[in-house]
C-alpha cells in the first residue's frame, strides 16, 4: 500500500494519509487522523509528528511502501510450487505487488494449457498465496500483454472500421440489384447514393494506357486493372531508381495519384510529366506503407492518396528510390493517376493507416493544409447524398426507384480491423474488443477477469487488487454500433452525408471534409478514453478492483494520452534501460497523474532487449534516477518471470526484460537495491510536484505527447495539460493556474496550432481575466464542423480581444483583466517579466537532472549525476531562506544536516559533491532538532581517511558446489575471478563468501567508521563480528560499520554475487549432456566476453577527516 501526504483543505497544511491495514483498530485510525489534522494550525511548518514519520520510513522502508513487478508466466510453463516460491522470494526482497501476464511468445500450448481448469487453478493459487504471503496480485485483463481481447470476442463485438462496396448505376427507373458485400465478416450500417462524377473515369485505370518499367520483375500489367488485391513483388536494384512510365491514349489534367502496395515498404517518390515536350516534376513525396499489419493498418491495402497540382499531360513517370522494408519483397497492386481530386492522405485521416513506429512525435497526426477547389463539380454535394439504408434488405438486395442520372451507390458497414490480443497461446487468442462501447468492455471483463473472480475464494479476494492494461498497441477503429446517433448528439449534425469522404472523395469542400474527419478522430479518442478505459474501470470497481493503465501506446494509438489515462484509477509510464523508449512516455504519464489528481505515477521499469544475464543494479542506476526526475514515483519491475521449478537454472527467460527473479545470482541481494528505490518512492510521494509551466497539448487526436515550443529553459519544470482539465479543473489563484488537488503553474503555453474550439477559448479568456499568464499564438478558427461557421466567428471575436495588443518585432504583450497574454517570446523573457527565478540554478553544462516536491514546511529536491565522473556543484535552490538544508541518502537511509550553505537573493546555495551516477535528496526544513537527522560534519562532503588496509588472506567459499571447487580457496591477494587459472573459478556464477580477520590497533572515539570494499562485481553484503552491516550494489562500495567494529581482532565476512553470464559462456563449450544451465533464449557463444567477478578491493577501513 502506498503512503502519501495530502493537503488540509482549510489551511493548506500537509497531513499524513495512510492505507491502514485491515487489522488496525478503527478508533486508532480516527485518533491518528484527528491528531494529525490538529497540526494544520500553522500552514508554513511541518509538524514534528509528520516529519518523524517521514524520516523513520525513509531510514527503514515500511511494508506499505513496496515496489511491484510484472510477473510473466511464459509459454504456460508454470507450477503451483514455483508460484509459491516466487511470491515468497518477492516478499523477502521488498516486492509488494505482482502483476500477472500470461505471455506466450512460442504461440503454442505449454505444460498448463491456457484457459484450462488446471490453468485457472494456478491463477487462483497465485491469489491465495498472495493473500497468505502479503503480496498484492494484479492480472493483465486478457491473455498476452496487449490489449483486451480473447476467443470470446466474435466479429460483431470486435474493433471495427467502416468499409464499403461501390456500384455504379444509371437512374430514371426502378432498380432491384444485389449490392456486393464488402467483406466476409460484415455488418451493414448505411447504404447511400450520390451523383457520379464523370471525371473519375479520366484516369489511368479507365483510359487505355501503356505502362512500362525499367525493372523486368515489376509486373506492370496489373497496375491499372482496378484490383487492389493483386499480389506482386520485385527486388530493388542497387544504385538504380525504379521508373514506371504511363503513356495514356489521351491527355488528362492530373489532380491526384493513388498508390496501393502489395507488400509493406516505403520509399521516396517523384512524379514527373511531359509538358510541352519537357519533363517536369509534378510532385515529390514520401510513400509510407512500411507496416501494414492490422494494428497500424486496419485498412490493410489502404490507398496512399495524395493531391497533385493540376498538370495536363499524356505521359507520366513515377520514380522510386531509397526503398526500405522489414520483410522480404516489395510490390505494387495498383497505381492510379486521375483527374478526380482526393482528400490528401484520406486513409490516414480516417485512422485506417497509423504511425508505423513506436517512436511518435507531437505532430505525427498533424496534417498539412490542402487548397480548396473552385470547381464544385469535382466534389460530392452533401445535400445530394441519399440515404437508402431502409431500401436494402439484410442480404444486400436494394430496391430503389432511382432518379434520372448516373449514381454511385455505396454499401457501407463494419468489418473487424483484424487486431487480436498477443502474444498468447492459440486458445487464448481472439479479436480485440470494441474500444468505443462500454457495454462490450464489461462483456470482455466478465469473460476473463470475471471468470477468475468466480473461482477465487471470498477470503482471498482482498489480495486481488488490480486489472492491468499495458501500453496500447492495437491500432484504431473508426465506428461502433449505432454510432451515427451518438455522433449527432455530440456534434449536432448528421455524419452520414459526409461518409463518402472515407473513399477519398471530397464532400462539400476540403474544409468541410477535413472538419468532419477531425470530429471523427476526436470522437474516437474521447470514446477510447471514456467507453474503453472508463468502461473497464467501472467493471473493475464493482469488484473492488482498480485499473492500472499505461496511458500511451505504440504501433497505432488512437487516443489522447491524457484523457485516456485520466479515466483510469492508476497510471503508469514505461522506460527501457537502454535506448530512448520512455523518453516521452514517463512525462506523458506523470503529467496526466498531476493534472488529474492522482498522487502516484508508476513506471514499467528497466525494460530491455536481449543481452541475457548481463544487467545488474549498478547498470540500472542512471536510467532509474532519470525516470524519477520525469515524475515517476513508483517502480514496477520489468521483469519477474515465473520459475516453475528449481531444476532449470537460470530458468525461464525471454528476449525482453531485466532478470528480476529468484533464480538470478544477485536476486538474494536485490533487497538492498530495492530499498534504494523504495526510499526514493517514499520521498517523491510526499507533497506535490513543483512545476512552473503547463504546456497545453491541443485538441487534435490522436496524440501521445505534447509539444514544447518554446522549449523550457534549464532550471524550471513543467507538465503537459489537456483541454478537459483546463475546462473542468483549472482556476486561477494568486496569479497561478491551480488544480483542486494543489498542483499549480505560473505560465500556460499554447501549442503552435491555429485552431481551438470556442468553449475552450472562452475558458482560457476567463482564466486570463482572473490573473493567469498565457504564452502562445492566436487561434484563428475552430477545427470542428460543430456549429460551423458560427463557431469560427466566436473564436475570432474572443481571440481578437485576447491578442489585441501591438506586435513589435513579432512580440506582443497584452494586460487582460488581472492576467496577461504574451506571444512571440522565449520563456526566459516571460519568466523575467514575472520575476520567476530558476528553481534549481546550475551551469547549463552540468550533467545533473532534478525534481522538486513541496509540502508546507518541507521542500524535497532529488538530484542525480547522469555522468560517469565525479562532479562538484553549488546549486541555488528556490526555497524560503529561513529553511536549512539536509542531505538524505537513499542508498544508506542516512540523514544529516548540511553546514555549508549560503542565502542568496533567489534562494539557498548549497555545495554538493557527487560521484559517478550518484544521487542525493537535498531536503529543506526549518527544524534541525529532529532525532532522525544526524548533526552536520565540519563540511558538506568531508574527505575519508584510511585507518587500515586489510591485507590478510581471504578464505573464499564458492557456495554452488555443482560448478565450484569443493573446498574453500585461499586468496592471498584479491583477484578478478575471470583471471583465475582454475576454470571452475573463472566461469563460476553465483555466491561466494569471503572470510578474513584483521586487527584495529586503536578505535577512534566519537567518529563514524566505514569499510570501503574498493572494486567488486556485482554486489556484496557484509557482516562484521557476526553483525550484518548492509549491502552494496554501486560504487563507492562503502558501509558504516561503527556499530560493529572493535579495537583489536575483528572477523569479517563478505558475501559476493556475480552474474550468470560466465557459467552460460562455459556451457557453450560443453557437450549437450554436460550442460549445467538452461534458458529459453540467448545469443551467447563460447567466445562471449567473460565478465568481471568477485571482490577486487582494496578493502580499507576509513573514517571522516
Amino acid at each position: 500500500m502506498l503512503k502519501k501526504i495530502v493537503i488540509c483543505q482549510k489551511t493548506g497544511k500537509s497531513i499524513l494519509e495512510m492505507n491502514i491495514k485491515r487489522k488496525t483498530s478503527y478508533y486508532l485510525t480516527v485518533f491518528l487522523m484527528l491528531f494529525l489534522w490538529s497540526a494544520c494550525e500553522n500552514k508554513n511548518q511541518i509538524s514534528s509528528e509528520i516529519f518523524q514519520q517521514i524520516t523513520t520510513d525513509f531510514a527503514t522502508p515500511n511494508d506499505s511502501n513496496t515496489i511491484w513487478c510484472y510477473w510473466y508466466w511464459i509459454n504456460d510453463d508454470i507450477s503451483k510450487e514455483g508460484i509459491t516460491k516466487d511470491l515468497e522470494a518477492m516478499k523477502k526482497a521488498g516486492i509488494g505487488g505482482a502483476l500477472i501476464g500470461n505471455i506466450n511468445p512460442a504461440h503454442k500450448d505449454g505444460k498448463v494449457p491456457m484457459l484450462s481448469e488446471d490453468w485457472w487453478s494456478q491463477m487462483v493459487h497465485a491469489v491465495n498465496e498472495g493473500k497468505r504471503v502479503g503480496v498484492d496480485i494484479g492480472v493483465f485483463n486478457c491473455p498476452g500483454w496487449s490489449q483486451s481481447g480473447g476467443p470470446w470476442v466474435d466479429y460483431t463485438k470486435a474493433m471495427r472500421y467502416l468499409t464499403y462496396s461501390e456500384t455504379k448505376i444509371s437512374g430514371g427507373k426502378p432498380l432491384s440489384i444485389k449490392l456486393p458485400q464488402p467483406a466476409k465478416e460484415f455488418q451493414d450500417t448505411h447504404t447511400f447514393a450520390f451523383k457520379s462524377s464523370d471525371i473519375e473515369e479520366k484516369s489511368t485505370q479507365f483510359i487505355p494506357s501503356k505502362v512500362s518499367a525499367n525493372w523486368s520483375d515489376v509486373d506492370v500489367t496489373i497496375l491499372t486493372d482496378g484490383n487492389k488485391e493483386d499480389d506482386t513483388s520485385f527486388e530493388p536494384k542497387k544504385g538504380e531508381a525504379l521508373e514506371i512510365s504511363f503513356q495514356l491514349s489521351e491527355p488528362i489534367t492530373a489532380r491526384s495519384i493513388t498508390i496501393i502496395p502489395s507488400r509493406a515498404f516505403k520509399c521516396n517518390m517523384t512524379l514527373t510529366a511531359m509538358v510541352n515536350g519537357e519533363e517536369k516534376i509534378v510532385k515529390e513525396f514520401h510513400f509510407d506503407r512500411f507496416r501494414i499489419t492490422p494494428n497500424v493498418a486496419s485498412i490493410k491495402t489502404g490507398d496512399f492518396g495524395t493531391i497533385l497540382p493540376d498538370t495536363k499531360a499524356q505521359q507520366f513517370k513515377l520514380k522510386c528510390t531509397n526503398f526500405r522494408t522489414k520483410k522480404k519483397g516489395f510490390g505494387f497492386a495498383e497505381i492510379n493517376i486521375s483527374e478526380a481530386p482526393v482528400l490528401d492522405k484520406y486513409i490516414e485521416k480516417q485512422l485506417g493507416k497509423m504511425n508505423s513506429t513506436p517512436g511518435i512525435k507531437w505532430d505525427s497526426y498533424i496534417f498539412g493544409k490542402q487548397e480548396e477547389f473552385k470547381d464544385k463539380s469535382l466534389l460530392v454535394n452533401p445535400d445530394g447524398v441519399i440515404d437508402l439504408s431502409k431500401k436494402r434488405d439484410e442480404n444486400g438486395m436494394l430496391n430503389w426507384d432511382a432518379p434520372a442520372g448516373n449514381w454511385t451507390i455505396m454499401r457501407m458497414g463494419m468489418t473487424p480491423t483484424g487486431t487480436k490480443n498477443a502474444p498468447a497461446a492459440p486458445q487464448g487468442i481472439g479479436y480485440e474488443i470494441d474500444k468505443m462501447n462500454s457495454e462490450l468492455a464489461q462483456y470482455h471483463f466478465d469473460n476473463f477477469i470475471g471468470e477468475l473472480l468466480k473461482r477465487v475464494p471470498e477470503e482471498s479476494k482482498s489480495a486481488f487488487k488490480y486489472v492491468v492494461a499495458d501500453s496500447y498497441e492495437q491500432g484504431s477503429q473508426n465506428w461502433t454500433d449505432g454510432y451515427e446517433v451518438k455522433f449527432k448528439e455530440k456534434y449536432g449534425y448528421d455524419p452520414v452525408p459526409f461518409l463518402p469522404v472515407l473513399s477519398g472523395r471530397i464532400v462539400g469542400s476540403v474544409e468541410l471534409s477535413e472538419r468532419f474527419l477531425w470530429d471523427l478522430r476526436r470522437s474516437i479518442a474521447d470514446d477510447v478514453a471514456y467507453e474503453y478505459v472508463g468502461g473497464l474501470r467501472k467493471a473493475s470497481n464493482k469488484h473492488n478492483l482498480k485499473v492500472w493503465l499505461e496511458n500511451y501506446g505504440h504501433w497505432g494509438f488512437p487516443g489522447e494520452f491524457m484523457m485516456y489515462g485520466g479515466q483510469s484509477d492508476l497510471i503508469s509510464g514505461e522506460f527501457w534501460n537502454e535506448g530512448t523508449l520512455g523518453n516521452i512516455e514517463c512525462k506523458a504519464s506523470s503529467s496526466t497523474s498531476h493534472t488529474y489528481g492522482k498522487p502516484i505515477t508508476s513506471a514499467e521499469a528497466f525494460t530491455s532487449s536481449r543481452r541475457a544475464y548481463l544487467r545488474h543494479p549498478a547498470m540500472l542506476k542512471k536510467r532509474g534516477d532519470w525516470s524519477l526526475t520525469e515524475g515517476i514515483n513508483h517502480f514496477v519491475l520489468h521483469l519477474y518471470i515465473q520459475q516453475p521449478d528449481d531444476n532449470r537454472k537460470p530458468g525461464m527467460n525471454a528476449w525482453f526484460g531485466t532478470e528480476f527473479n529468484r533464480h538470478n545470482t544477485w536476486f538474494s541481494q536485490a533487497d538492498t537495491y530495492f530499498d534504494y528505490l523504495r526510499r526514493c518512492q517514499h520521498l517523491l510521494q510526499q507533497g506535490k510536484y513543483v512545476a512552473d509551466v503547463c504546456y497545453y497539448i491541443g485538441e487534435d487526436a490522436p496524440v501521445m505527447t505534447g509539444v514544447r515550443q518554446p522549449e523550457i529553459p534549464k532550471g524550471y519544470s513543467y507538465d503537459y495539460i489537456n483541454a478537459e482539465v483546463i475546462m473542468n479543473r483549472v482556476s486561477v489563484k494568486d496569479g497561478r493556474f491551480v488544480l483542486p488537488d494543489g498542483m499549480s503553474y505560473k505560465v500556460m503555453v499554447l501549442p503552435p496550432f491555429s485552431t481551438m474550439r470556442p468553449d475552450l477559448l472562452k475558458k482560457i479568456e476567463e482564466l486570463v481575466q482572473q490573473g493567469g499568464t498565457i504564452l502562445g499564438p492566436k487561434p484563428e478558427k475552430s477545427p470542428s464542423l460543430q456549429n460551423f461557421p458560427a463557431s469560427d466567428e466566436e473564436v475570432k471575436n474572443i481571440a481578437n480581444k485576447l491578442w489585441g495588443g501591438n506586435y513589435v518585432e513579432d512580440k506582443m504583450t497584452l494586460q487582460y483583466g488581472k492576467g496577461k497574454v504574451m506571444d512571440g517570446y522565449e520563456l526566459p523573457e516571460v519568466f523575467e517579466s514575472l520575476n520567476l527565478t530558476k528553481d534549481v540554478d546550475v551551469p547549463e553544462d552540468t550533467p545533473v537532472l532534478w525534481i522538486h516536491r513541496n509540502m508546507p514546511g518541507m521542500d524535497i529536491y532529488f538530484i542525480t549525476n547522469q555522468s560517469d565522473a565525479t562532479i562538484n556543484l553549488s546549486p541555488v535552490f528556490r526555497v524560503d531562506t529561513k529553511m536549512k538544508p539536509q542531505l538524505w541518502d537513499a542508498i544508506s537511509g542516512e540523514i544529516r544536516a548540511l553546514p555549508d550553505y549560503e542565502v542568496t537573493e533567489t534562494g539557498i546555495k548549497v555545495s554538493i559533491k557527487m560521484e559517478a551516477a550518484q544521487s542525493w535528496f537535498v531536503v529543506f526544513t526549518e527544524d534541525e532538532s529532529n532525532a532522525n537527522v544526524q548533526p552536520a560534519y565540519t563540511s558538506n562532503f568531508p574527505e575519508y581517511k584510511k585507518l587500515n588496509t586489510i591485507e590478510t588472506p581471504f578464505k573464499v567459499d564458492f557456495v554452488n558446489k555443482d560448478i565450484a571447487p569443493e573446498k574453500p580457496v585461499v586468496f592471498d591477494k584479491l583477484i578478478d575471478w575471470r583471471n583465475s587459472d582454475d576454470e571452475q573459478i573463472k566461469y563460476y556464477s553465483g555466491t561466494a563468501i569471503y572470510k578474513t580477520s584483521f586487527n584495529l590497533d586503536k578505535r577512534p572515539e566519537n567518529e563514524d567508521i566505514y569499510i570501503n570494499l574498493g572494486k567488486l562485481s556485482a554486489m556484496a553484503k557484509v557482516k562484521l563480528n557476526g553483525k550484518y552491516m548492509g549491502g552494496v550494489w554501486m560504487a563507492p562500495y562503502r558501509l558504516n560499520i561503527s556499530d560493529a567494529i572493535k579495537q583489536g581482532k575483528n572477523e569479517l565476512e563478505i558475501e559476493v554475487v556475480n552474474l550468470w553470464r560466465n557459467q552460460l559462456i562455459k556451457d557453450k563449450q560443453r557437450p549437450e549432456d554436460e550442460k549445467y544451465t538452461w534458458i529459453v533464449t540467448d545469443k551467447i557463444t563460447a567466445e562471449s566476453t567473460v565478465q568481471s567477478s568477485g571482490l577486487l578491493g582494496p578493502v580499507v577501513i576509513e573514517t571522516i577527516k
